[in-house]
């Protein structure tokens, strides 16, 4: 067998759910990374779906990410919450489970944190860029017809208005109440107790155990132990059956032949960090002027 004939063997094999052992004897295994937007809600709910059919007893849910938009943030949470009806759920919060990574987080029946986790920023963010005196230098100036004095609020040409800043201060507040609601319920604590620590600062796992947003300190595979343990699995020989993204089986073969950056003759070494760097971009540009439930260092 020639080695191209190999590796799509390989490939084939790696689609593990024809040669695993039943689905009721396995942990299943989610992975939200990066920024919490409409690509992640998409897989992070289809994931969802195939672990309630295939009846999965419990799942572990490892969460490494500054958070997001609010509308992906709650959607992911109200399909966990529905979810956790059915079978146990165990988040591990990794380098960084920070506003919308706890937001999801709250979702879990349980969650442990490494003790130096960077969690909490617990608030909501809303940015716009005013580019008014830039515009002036170079003569550039905008003509604005429009059906009501706020639909172009946030415009980048011009100042906020006292009233546009209340309109969306309210906008903000309302948010930051859903978020503070939803951690009071989800860690069984008082509101007034989650706003002594909600008010946007970041803390660490050590931190949170002693606030009472996680549960435990441990790594993914403490959580993974506890997880089976709480389905009577034994933790020794429960294995995870983990839903990441899949990359197409061509990419999986002869990684990054299809990447821009390749293409450009970019060294391989610099590729992730302006992959990154492009997501980021893309991210900011798309969300400009949207509530968010996002750490920014």
């Amino acid at each position: 067998m020639g080695s191209l004939e190999s590796l799509v063997v390989i490939a084939l094999l790696d689609h593990d759910w024809p040669f695993r052992k039943p689905f009721r004897k396995q942990i299943a295994r989610i992975e939200l990374n990066g920024v919490i937007a409409a690509p992640t809600r998409k897989r992070v709910l289809e994931a969802l779906k195939t672990i309630e059919e295939r009846k999965f007893p419990a799942l572990l849910l490892r969460i490494d990410s500054p958070g997001g938009t609010v509308g992906d943030s709650q959607e992911i949470y109200s399909a966990l919450k529905k979810l956790r009806d059915k079978i146990k759920i165990v988040a591990s919060f990794g380098n960084i489970s920070a506003s919308g990574g706890v937001y999801v987080g709250m979702g879990a029946h349980h969650i442990v944190a490494n003790p130096g986790t960077i969690t909490g920023s617990i608030g909501v963010i809303l940015r716009g860029n005013n580019l008014e005196r830039l515009l002036d230098k170079v003569g550039v100036s905008f003509k604005v017809i429009k059906s009501g004095p706020y639909k172009d609020i946030l415009a980048f040409d011009r100042q906020l208005t006292e009233p546009e800043f209340h309109i969306l201060q309210e906008l903000i507040d309302t948010s930051y109440q859903q978020f503070v609601q939803t951690v009071a319920e989800g860690r069984n604590l008082a509101v007034e107790a989650v706003r002594e620590f909600a008010d946007g600062r970041i803390f660490t796992g050590q931190q949170a155990l002693a606030l009472g947003v996680v549960d435990r300190l441990g790594t993914e595979e403490d959580a993974r132990r506890w997880a089976a343990e709480l389905v009577g699995l034994d933790p020794e020989k429960t294995d995870c059956f983990s839903f990441d993204e899949r990359k197409n089986l061509w990419n999986r073969l002869l990684p990054g032949q299809d990447s821009l950056a390749s293409e450009l003759g970019i060294p391989a070494v610099l590729q992730p960090g302006l992959s990154a760097g492009l997501d980021w971009l893309e991210f900011e540009l798309t969300t400009s002027g949207l509530p968010l439930w996002l750490y920014r260092p």
